[in-house]
């Protein structure tokens, strides 16, 4: 420590030149907003995935949509075929021989499908439709029945009736929209068209999108869609618009919370330490002189403790880039929470440092005293933490992996930064006389000094309390929910909501089907293996069935010989249903009228008559047709616990000879994710806790010390668990992450307490409180605001971050700065004889005048016994 403050300069320069670094390596860190990509790459559910994103054409399902509005339908026609041609022309800037966009769905051949829907109808909808027809021809018989002036029906039974038959016809519906759809992608009022055009590069590059959308923009610009209509608006929207909305929203999000969380932090050091020098000059009496110095000082504070926080900063970033080159959802958010945390080791530090100083002592020697003593505190509590969050590298949820990583490596950049960078300034400052901190007059108050009289009131009554409130906790435990809903999670970005209802007015004929699963084989040959095995899956599970439905190309339209001869009976079948059975030759309805057109189909069909947005949903970007199987969920993937039941069922799948095959979605690899985190998270937290007791161990060097700095850490989660279930606060994937930093961070205030009531011996618990106490409380609150900061976020999912952190925070600090301290009383209490007792508590109440002698340890005691 000699050595820094005597070579502050070039201590430094060294400092700036790694700053330098860091910082030009930050700027090229990205945010990766996908929560699919925090499962590792090895995993089969994210290589499946992959497999898609690169087989398919638009695989992952994000696209760029567009809306063309305007009275006139005509015109919005017009419009989408001038422009479909020029948008997939668009070429990169970065490469002019590549396009941006490699397909677009737009105008389907509907009177073709019109003609031979039923040729390219799955079996099962082909046994859907038959069991329809053979309902009406029962409701066609009742019918005659009830012409009959001697038939009589009950009126519950004509009600099931009428049911049934809206129920049919709404079936042959939505088989009839499925197969055949729409010929334009159209409103029902027919003024707004919706185009989907999908991307040729990663859906991840953020930079891609970006330069995509604006280039699209000023080509639709340039195509001037007033003139094709005086009233048309075209809007750029679709999936990946709301992956672009949501990045720039996270990166605006965390620069003005960081910008305000940051200014606030410091100003509130700068305040805390102005409190205390005035105090300590005046007594908390007017003096202008004093206020004045003390005023024009505090700037130099903030820029003393901010400069070598914002360098650890810089050097974390650059890190983070050589380890990861991108950061995520969790580690986006680690600019303030870093600075709210390394931020409590310069209050300790400086404090310090100023009251040794205020007792006479030179810069040197000031600074010496306060590096081996506090400097230990921080050091261990430092060091603590980092550990307890490298513990979370081992896991596989890079949710806990990556924060670990970036979080562990900025505390330590944090502690080196302020225990080396912060003298070295404390030494300039002192030198160029920005701060003077030992000439400045102490006035002695006595409301400074240790109080050997003074008691913590109610320490008995605190620690009873306590313990009540921790077997509370125990009791509540298993009532702790972890909550799976993750739309209650995402964020709403209005500026995508908006634009989205355009193209939420049109209907592809899609139906109910959505988020589906595929799998992408090598050889066509295996698909019906696969098709059956999926179809097995859904026969046998009819307790909770999560596959609605299982496609592929050879259901859709039969390529053998055979398979074409099944599927021609089967709708020489239904057309002799629908045109020579008596009791439906004479039904004129629209639903039956649609299915006598779609039953025409008498001979095979080849492949080049199937039109070509049939077979583009099967094919590969290679175009490889029919080597593909698409599996639709029965349940809402949006809900966590019924995503990981999906994931169970499709994500793996075996055929009858053995072969395994894995399904690609991104709701398969996000319910993998909630799966890791079931299974890591406590693994996670028992492995950190397991870390941080070692660590006190080996630090205190004694049981009893390590465990009562561990006391107020476990007092501290209990009381937090119990305050989350009076609150109604859910843990999920996200504040997960906050459990084990908690363990890490929150573990610094006990060993801050510990060590100077070890430092300072029995009867100090004044002096403690007055000063350590002090510290450990703004420090907390630094550290809660910076994890705080996020309950600002318009991310439900960053926000409840940020909720639990305080929760954390200031539990575990309430437990060290009352539990800890009245602790200590009751057990020096138990040491004092009654009458020395009976003494004390007449000293506190004010009722006697005689004070209780405490003998007081030394220093440097053997509390190793």
């Amino acid at each position: 420590m000699r050595a820094v403050v005597r070579h502050a300069g070039w201590v430094l320069i060294g400092a700036f030149a790694l700053s330098g670094g860091g910082l030009y390596l930050a700027q090229n860190l990205k945010i990766d907003t996908d929560i699919a990509n925090l499962v590792p790459e090895s995993y089969d559910s994210v290589q499946a995935l992959e497999e898609v994103q690169r087989t398919l054409s638009g695989g992952s399902g994000k696209e760029i949509a567009v809306g063309i509005v305007s009275p006139s339908f005509e015109a919005n026609k017009k419009f989408a075929e001038d422009l479909i041609p020029k948008a997939l022309d668009l070429n990169r800037r970065s490469d002019s021989s590549k396009t941006y966009l490699t397909r677009v769905e737009y105008k389907r051949d509907v009177k073709f499908l019109q003609d031979n829907a039923l040729y390219f109808a799955s079996d099962r909808e082909l046994d859907q439709v038959e069991k329809v027809l053979r309902n009406k021809i029962d409701e066609a018989k009742q019918a005659r029945q009830e012409a009959n002036p001697f038939y009589f029906e009950l009126e519950e039974e004509k009600e099931t009736g009428t049911k049934q038959a809206e129920s049919d016809t709404e079936q042959l519906q939505e088989v009839y929209d499925r197969v055949v759809g729409k010929r334009y992608p159209i409103s029902d009022d027919s003024t707004t068209m919706a185009l989907r055009f999908y991307p040729s590069g990663a859906n991840t590059n953020i930079e891609f999108i970006e330069k995509l959308y604006t280039d699209f923009r000023n080509l639709v610009d340039r195509m001037n869609p007033e003139s094709y209509h005086p009233d048309m608006n075209v809007v750029l929207t679709g999936r990946l618009h709301r992956q672009l909305v949501q990045v720039q929203t996270i990166r605006s999000d965390v620069a003005s919370s960081f910008g305000v969380g940051v200014a606030f932090l410091i100003l509130l050091v700068i305040f805390y330490f102005f409190y205390k020098a005035y105090r300590a000059r005046t007594g908390w009496t007017f003096d202008g002189k004093v206020l004045f110095q003390e005023l024009l000082r505090s700037p130099f504070l903030g820029f003393l403790i901010g400069l070598p926080l914002f360098m650890s900063l810089t050097w974390t970033g650059g890190a983070a880039h050589l380890l990861f080159g991108e950061l995520n959802l969790m580690t986006s958010t680690l600019g303030l929470i870093l600075f709210g945390l390394g931020i409590d080791y310069g209050i300790h530090f400086y404090g310090r440092y100023a009251e040794e100083r205020a007792e006479g002592k030179s810069v040197v020697d000031a600074a010496e005293t306060t590096f081996v003593s506090t400097g230990q505190a921080i050091a261990i509590g430092a060091l603590t933490t980092a550990a307890a969050l490298y513990v979370l590298i081992f896991a596989d949820f890079k949710g806990f992996s990556e924060f670990g990583a970036v979080a562990g490596t900025g505390v330590l950049f944090a502690l080196l930064a302020m225990m080396f960078v912060m003298p070295a300034l404390l030494s300039i400052f002192e030198r160029i006389r920005l701060l003077d901190l030992e000439s400045a007059p102490r006035v002695d108050t006595g409301s400074d000094s240790p109080r050997s009289d003074w008691r913590f009131p109610g320490a008995r009554t605190i620690v009873i309390g306590s313990a009540v409130a921790v077997i509370a906790a125990l009791v509540f435990l298993p009532q702790v929910e972890f909550n799976y809903d993750f739309g209650a999670l995402e964020p709403e970005f209005s500026e995508y909501t908006e634009k989205a209802k355009y193209i939420h007015r049109t209907n592809t004929g899609s139906g109910a089907r959505s988020d589906p699963a595929f799998v992408v084989l090598e050889d066509r040959e295996e698909v019906p293996a696969v098709v059956s095995a999926y179809r097995e899956k859904m026969r046998t599970d009819t307790t909770s069935a999560t596959i609605l439905a299982v496609e592929s190309l050879q259901e859709r339209f039969p390529r053998s010989d055979t398979a074409q001869q099944k599927r021609l009976k089967r709708i020489a079948k239904i057309r002799q249903l629908v045109t020579e059975n008596q009791y439906l030759e004479d039904d004129t309805s629209e639903a039956i009228q649609k299915l006598r057109r779609a039953s025409q189909t008498r001979g095979s069909i080849s492949l080049d008559q199937v039109p070509k947005f049939l077979r583009e949903q099967y094919t590969t970007k290679d175009g490889t047709l029919g080597n593909l199987v698409i599996v639709y969920p029965a349940v809402d993937v949006s809900d966590g616990r019924k995503s990981i039941a999906f994931a169970k069922d499709v994500g793996t799948v075996k055929t009858n000879n053995g072969e395994v095959y894995h399904a690609g979605s991104t709701q398969i690899v996000a319910a993998e994710m909630l799966m890791i985190l079931q299974r890591e998270s406590p693994w996670m937290i028992g492995g950190v806790f397991l870390v941080v007791a070692l660590l006190m161990f080996f630090h205190f060097r004694s049981v009893r010390w390590a465990l009562m700095a561990l006391t107020p850490l476990v007092v501290g989660i209990l009381w937090m668990l119990l305050v989350m279930e009076f609150v109604g606060f859910r843990v999920n994937f996200y504040s997960m992450i906050v459990l084990p930093a908690i363990l890490g961070i929150g573990n610094d205030d006990g060993v801050h307490m510990v060590h100077r009531y070890r430092e300072e011996g029995k009867g100090s618990i004044w002096e403690i409180l007055r000063s350590t106490g002090e510290h450990v409380f703004v420090g907390n609150v630094t550290t809660a605001m910076g994890f705080g900061g996020l309950v600002l976020s318009f991310h439900p999912g960053l926000r409840s971050i940020g909720v639990l952190a305080l929760i954390g925070f200031g539990t575990t600090l309430l437990a060290a700065l009352i539990f800890l301290p009245a602790m200590y009383q009751w057990m020096e209490d138990k040491e004092a004889t009654p009458d020395d007792l009976a003494e004390a508590d007449g000293a506190y109440g004010g009722e006697k005048s005689t004070t209780v002698t405490v003998s007081t340890t030394p220093a440097d005691a053997d509390y190793s016994q």
